[in-house]
């Protein structure tokens, strides 16, 4: 079980990898199980101050593992359980959950093909670097199935209610350029520099103001879904926390001094 998920915490980054390459990282329940508990150990975790999601082989993460899955189906039907899919609740919403809540910024290096729940992953994350030939797949509707792992909040949010319903509507291969396009991919780099780049990405946030970068993530999660008078009053409340916190007077003293900063993520 612990080759299915590696986890590795090194200067403030914890590097969290899917790992089954063989089958392009389907989630498995094994893997569902171990990546909800490396992310929530991360995400409760002092030492670390960002986090790199990525994978190995040639996909990001091609969703539920179907071959898996028609078996535990099959299961069902047969004892009149239905409980198939309740990976939703226990996985799927506890994993998005903590990439979206952590208070922390997560960056999702995305290596190749992302589809369902695995594009619905790199979604939840603050900041996608995606190589050049990879690609993204709601695919949700294709296998008869609705959104989950998110995706009908994230996706919308990046793109427009109208675009993400066609691609939950219509499912279909998004190339690297048209995510980018589109507002999915901040960051697109030849697939030979994936890996080099989206850990530097991940280290610079990792050595930068912590608390801050929480602070943005709540307003932003909160600013989606509230008016403006009512997120000018979360910014005023997150400002006065931001504004207490010990890297905010570090980042004055060094500004005056003409001085690069060195935060300590508190």
């Amino acid at each position: 079980m612990a080759d299915t998920v590696l986890y590795d915490v090194t200067d403030g980054l914890a590097t969290i990898t899917l790992n089954r390459p063989d089958a392009m990282n389907a989630l498995n329940v094994e893997a569902k199980v171990l990546l909800r508990d490396t992310l929530q150990e991360a995400a409760a975790d002092p030492a670390v101050r960002a986090v790199l999601l990525t994978a190995t082989g040639r996909a990001f993460c091609v969703g539920q593992d179907l071959k898996e899955h028609i078996g535990l189906l099959a299961e069902d039907r047969a004892t009149g359980s239905g409980g198939t899919m309740n990976t939703v609740r226990e996985h799927y919403n506890p994993i998005v959950t903590a990439l979206t809540e952590m208070a922390k910024p997560v960056v999702a290096g995305v290596n190749g093909v992302a589809a369902g729940a695995g594009a619905g992953f790199a979604l939840a994350a603050d900041y996608r670097v995606v190589a050049d030939t990879a690609s993204f797949n709601t695919s949700f509707a294709g296998v008869a199935l609705t959104a989950d792992s998110g995706v009908s909040w994230t996706l919308p949010r990046l793109i427009g209610h109208s675009r993400a319903a066609d691609l939950l509507l219509f499912p279909r291969s998004i190339s690297a350029q048209e995510a980018y396009e589109l507002g999915i991919a901040n960051k697109v780099v030849p697939a030979a520099e994936l890996a080099e780049e989206a850990a530097a990405v991940a280290r610079r946030l990792a050595q930068g103001p912590t608390a801050a970068y929480a602070a943005i993530k709540e307003s932003l999660a909160y600013g989606a879904g509230h008016s403006l008078a009512e997120t000018l009053g979360k910014e005023d409340e997150l400002q006065g926390r931001a504004g207490a916190s010990e890297d905010h007077h570090i980042a004055v003293e060094a500004f005056v001094k003409k001085e690069k900063p060195v935060f300590l993520g508190r």
